[in-house]
């Protein structure tokens, strides 16, 4: 198997002059204290003014609110992990024994994580630029996908509910599951006089997400 480094060259074209950010930003804090979580805070901060230059050169003629949409979907936890799969992070990423019997390798939450960490390491390495470079070369496909600026699916519920003067969608959470690490959330989501549907999610704000979006589909929306 190849070293992490040998992956992170030839996978991400990247070549770290500390290794050691490499080793952290691939390291969950069940595997050690040395770990991914500042470079995750600071990932996500670079992820997010690097998203929003790109698409405000790509889209000129898209107004703020279309722009927003298109932010919210490319930075999302979902999009971070699957760039992740892609760039197969799942083999990389260092997990404790339990996390890894778990499911940590499959979890959105820490392939997320693992995502951040290593635009913030590459950030601390080779600044703004390269990370720069990196996440459009990493998002590439999934900014490509996307003709059109993607309506939330919360938000479509909401206007939906409004055109047919119904009450606003009430979301309640049903239950927390999994282990601290790789957290479930159970919720349903009622629009009276319809029947609730239920989802689950990585995150509270995931399983809303899908719980719209079952109800988009049960509508035929």
């Amino acid at each position: 198997m190849a070293s992490a480094a040998d992956w992170a060259r030839d996978t991400l074209a990247v070549t770290l002059r500390d290794p050691h950010l490499l080793e952290r930003a691939l390291t969950h804090k069940s595997a050690g204290t040395d770990n991914f979580e500042r470079l995750e805070f600071l990932g996500d901060r670079v992820l997010g003014s690097s998203i929003a230059a790109w698409l405000y050169e790509t889209f000129p003629a898209e107004s703020e609110g279309k722009l927003t949409r298109r932010f919210a979907k490319l930075v999302s936890r979902e999009t971070c992990a699957t760039v992740a799969r892609t760039l197969g992070i799942p083999q990389q990423v260092r997990l404790g024994a339990q996390a890894r019997s778990d499911g940590g390798t499959e979890s959105d939450n820490i392939l997320g994580d693992v995502m951040e960490a290593l635009i913030g390491a590459i950030w601390l390495d080779q600044g703004d630029r390269a990370a720069s470079d990196f996440v459009r070369r990493a998002w590439a496909s999934q900014l490509s996908s996307a003709g059109q600026a993607p309506k939330h699916p919360k938000s479509a519920v909401q206007e939906w509910a409004a055109a047919k003067n119904l009450k606003d969608p009430v979301y309640e959470l049903l239950k927390r599951s999994g282990p601290h690490h790789a957290p479930q959330f159970h919720v349903a989501l009622t629009v009276a006089p319809h029947a609730a549907v239920e989802a689950t999610g990585n995150s509270k704000q995931d399983a809303e997400t899908q719980a719209a979006q079952t109800f988009l589909e049960m509508i035929g929306e």
